[in-house]
């Protein structure tokens, strides 16, 4: 499935490089509702799971420690990428609290006057959706199923949803959900903090 992924992504970047402009319009109306589809598709097999509901009463503010570990675990990553770049912490903490929402975090570092850090932060977040296509088949099957929640970041809960539940459960589905609707509700709050 990684496989396929990767070459369907390959396919469509030459298919847009080479498709007219006045195509891109239906290009968007059509993959949102595409979107659409696959989210009320992860919703039904969700329902379909009624102990789903039951495990997430369990664990209480537990659920809340998978997102605070997507978060903290990308922060890291943004220091320490920084330091190794050479850039500086506030921007490397910038860039990585974009938890994968590339159309958001790329325009808010742009629009505080860093087009360079806009670029790299639309770009790493664009390549952190790509990755997590690619490495949560393997995260799930040799690790465990609640690490595969954490590269999708804020795309957990929508286009990377569906990869993940396909090589989880219906747990760990709802759980990524829940995930990504936290980190996106932090993301508008962290990048301003770290601008």
């Amino acid at each position: 499935m990684s496989l396929a992924i990767l070459v369907v992504l390959v396919l469509g970047i030459g298919a847009g490089y080479f498709m007219p402009a006045d195509l891109s319009a239906f290009i968007d109306s059509a993959s949102s509702y595409m979107l659409l589809i696959l989210l009320f598709s992860v919703g039904i097999d969700m329902g379909l799971n009624k102990e789903v509901f039951t495990r997430i009463k369990e664990l209480g503010f537990k659920i809340l420690l998978i997102p605070f570990g997507v978060v903290v675990g990308s922060l890291c990553g943004g220091v320490l990428t920084a330091l190794l770049v050479k850039l500086s912490i506030k921007e490397g903490l910038a860039i990585s609290a974009g938890l994968g929402w590339y159309s958001l975090s790329g325009i808010l570092i742009t629009e505080a006057g860093n087009p360079v850090g806009g670029t790299i932060a639309f770009l790493a977040n664009v390549f952190r959706e790509m990755l997590t296509f690619i490495v949560v088949p393997f995260i799930a099957s040799h690790l465990n199923y609640y690490c595969a929640i954490a590269p999708a970041g804020a795309t957990a809960m929508d286009t990377t949803l569906g990869i993940i539940s396909k090589n989880t459960n219906g747990t760990i589905a709802v759980l990524s959900f829940v995930s990504g609707v936290i980190c996106t509700l932090v993301v508008p709050v962290l990048v301003p903090i770290f601008l």
